[in-house]
């Protein structure tokens, strides 16, 4: 239950990358549209991917969870600080952006702890 539901925000956050990076294209340039919609449609198919590999079993679960929650967590805050932004010049909260940004890093490293530890417990 826990994956399908991160393969459903997964569903949601390729959606509103779509919805941003079609807004970015009739905005102004440069008001990070593009950026927030490539962060949500990257974490988007990293969060399937991810989710793939746990049900094989290549990852270890616990880790791996995190890791995929982290994704989900880290984008919207990225990517909805950058919206917020551009359509109404208000920040979701102060560091918003950066700490979405900080979430992702690490949750990339946990990935790669997560793929460790399922290798030793073999």
């Amino acid at each position: 239950m826990t994956v399908t539901i991160l393969i459903v925000l997964a569903g949601l956050m390729g959606a509103s990358g779509i919805v941003l990076a079609a807004a970015g294209a009739h905005m102004t340039p440069g008001a990070g549209l593009d950026g927030a919609a490539y962060m949500l449609l990257f974490h988007a198919a990293a969060v399937l991917g991810g989710a793939a590999l746990l049900q094989q079993g290549v990852l270890w679960r616990p880790f791996a969870l995190i890791v995929l929650a982290a994704w989900v967590v880290g984008a919207l805050l990225f990517s909805g600080d950058i919206a917020l932004r551009a359509f109404t010049g208000h920040r979701l909260f102060a560091m918003a952006a950066p700490s979405g940004g900080t979430i992702l890093i690490a949750a990339w490293l946990a990935l790669a702890a997560a793929a460790i530890a399922a290798l030793l417990r073999v």
